[in-house]
């Protein structure tokens, strides 16, 4: 069947460095590898919307859609769960972006979310729509291991072959555990830990203010680094920490899975069930669980779960996400064809 994608992201300088924006590259991805056409233009002819941001363009472009009679689909990227602890006042406004979500994704014929975990939170909003769960994917090539990009990891943070790293990625946001980083990375002083990622200091509030400003000597905060850098830091690191309390997914734990890495995650709903302590990752609750895991993973005390790791990331391909969507679509413009006489 032949269909044209109107693939819409509001504000995408924005987002772009998070993981939506991150999604938004593996759509197109996938979209072309499922050989589906696809705009980024709203004035453009499409056949399907498939909306993936909340802000107030994105009801207009729903509004359009509507009156042209174009099925439109939303991908729920945002829950209230993980607005909550991200921003200044985060919390004083979730209820009221929860009912914010709510309207706007009931405005659809269909939703994708990326997880089973996520979809059963939209289930408990109360939106009676057909929901999918479906991955945001990972580009296996690009986290394939590549001696050169690991080379480029070290020299740019000096690095020699005795420093032993732990890696996160992630906005510099209470949910995503950068507390408990920074306290694990207090009581392991023998090894490096190095936080990926940006947000601008104004808007989280002050205790992560001051633990991005005020650190302990062996944290390092590079900012937003993409790239062969980073890509080599999945590879060459010791370990991957993602210590977050709330995902809709976590596109970076794929990413770490994909190179090979070592996984260390929060035990939380949104990993379950692709996600198995001591199979494909290593789960935690506490700092002084995860002070244990890490320096058993560290010092090879633990058995690697890598090679199973990859595997899970592997289910995710983004061909494997493209071929998901086509059927998505395929399904919403027969459930939605005009009935003729």
């Amino acid at each position: 069947m032949y269909m044209k994608v109107l693939l819409f992201f509001e504000g995408e300088k924005v987002i772009s460095t998070s993981g939506i924006g991150r999604a938004l590259k593996h759509q197109k991805q996938a979209l072309t590898m499922a050989g589906i056409e696809y705009t980024l233009d709203p004035n453009d002819d499409f056949d399907i919307l498939h909306i993936n941001t909340v802000g107030p363009a994105s009801a207009g472009v729903i509004a359009k859609a509507r009156r042209e009679g174009k099925p439109v689909i939303y991908h729920a990227h945002s829950t209230e769960e993980d607005f909550r602890n991200s921003f200044v006042l985060s919390n004083q406004f979730a209820p009221l972006f929860k009912k914010h979500l709510v309207s706007l994704y009931s405005s659809a014929d269909a939703i994708i979310t990326p997880t089973p975990y996520s979809k059963s939170l939209l289930e408990g909003y109360g939106i009676d729509l057909p929901i999918y769960a479906v991955s945001n994917g990972i580009d296996l090539d690009r986290f394939s291991y590549n001696p050169e990009k690991v080379k480029a990891y070290y020299k740019y943070f000096s690095l020699n072959e005795t420093d032993k790293v732990v890696l996160s990625v992630g906005l510099y946001f209470e949910r995503k555990g950068l507390p408990d980083f920074i306290e694990v990375a207090k009581r392991l002083p023998q090894y490096k830990f190095i936080w990926f990622g940006y947000t601008p200091l104004i808007s989280v509030p002050k205790n992560i203010r001051e633990l991005v400003e005020d650190h302990p000597a062996n944290v390092i905060f590079p900012g937003y680094v993409k790239g062969a850098i980073i890509e080599g830091a999945y590879a060459g690191a010791n370990a991957f920490f993602f210590p977050s309390y709330e995902e809709t997914e976590g596109i970076v734990v794929l990413e770490a899975l994909a190179a090979s890495q070592q996984v260390i995650v929060r035990d939380i709903g949104v990993f379950d069930p692709w996600l198995k302590d001591r199979v494909n990752c290593y789960k935690g609750q506490s700092v002084d669980e995860f002070v244990e895991l890490i320096e058993g993973v560290v010092e090879k005390r633990l058995p690697s779960v890598s090679d199973e790791g990859k595997k899970t990331a592997q289910e995710r391909s983004i061909a494997s996400v493209g071929q998901q969507l086509k059927t998505i679509y395929e399904t919403v413009l027969e459930n939605n064809r005009p009935e003729t006489l």
